[in-house]
């Protein structure tokens, strides 16, 4: 797994998400629940990860629809 993608806006990792569904790639949110440790004030970033093999590409739908990969 690589991850593409790291922000604290939801808003973002949904519709990154749901570029990477549209184009099959099955994409992955880590740290969804870290909520409960940091009181719910949003400061920690949640991850999108990819399969290695999708990465790539991946990245490519991203820069494309204006939203920055993570190196």
């Amino acid at each position: 797994m690589r991850e593409i993608l790291r922000s604290t806006d939801p808003t973002r990792i949904a519709f990154a998400e749901a570029l990477l569904s549209g184009e099959g790639i099955t994409a992955f949110v880590l740290d969804v629940h870290t909520s409960v440790l940091e009181g719910s004030i949003g400061i920690l970033p949640r991850r999108l990860m990819v399969a290695d093999r999708d990465a790539f590409l991946a990245r490519s739908i991203l820069a494309d629809n204006g939203l920055e990969p993570t190196a």
